[in-house]
């Protein structure tokens, strides 16, 4: 785990050492790390439910989530791996809920600060609209 006092210089080596943001500039990545918040969660929370609206998205730090539909795991998935994009991306209802299986850091972003990142970085959207085909290809 990064630690709760985990500083931004090591978010944003993260971030750059991702391939889904290969494309962005260190000022891009900057801004990303800038525009989200931070989060620690603490294990067994749900992040999203289930048939609920898109209101955020986050990138895994560290830790691992279960995903899971109609209450049966369909997937674990942990650092590097966005989640709660494809509904945002697509505008639908959540179709997963997902739950922190260990304790998680993670960068979240709201509805508001997506839109905000894909009107002035669009390789932010790519990266976005990228994860979100790969989750529908499963």
């Amino acid at each position: 785990m990064l630690g709760k006092g985990a500083d931004k210089n090591k978010r944003i080596e993260m971030l750059a050492r991702l391939d889904r943001f290969r494309d962005l500039s260190d000022d891009e990545i900057h801004r990303v790390v800038e525009e989200a918040t931070y989060l620690t969660v603490p294990d067994g929370w749900a992040l999203m439910v289930e048939k609920t609206p898109a209101d955020k998205a986050y990138l895994i730090l560290d830790g691992e989530v279960s995903v899971r539909r109609d209450g049966q795991q369909v997937a674990r998935v942990g650092a590097g791996e966005l989640i709660g994009e494809m509904a945002l991306v697509n505008h639908k209802l959540r179709n997963a809920t997902v739950v922190a299986e260990t304790p998680l850091e993670v960068l979240h972003f709201t509805d508001e600060t997506v839109k905000r990142l894909n009107d002035q970085i669009p390789q932010f959207q790519q990266a976005l609209a990228g994860a979100s085909q790969e989750r529908s290809a499963e």
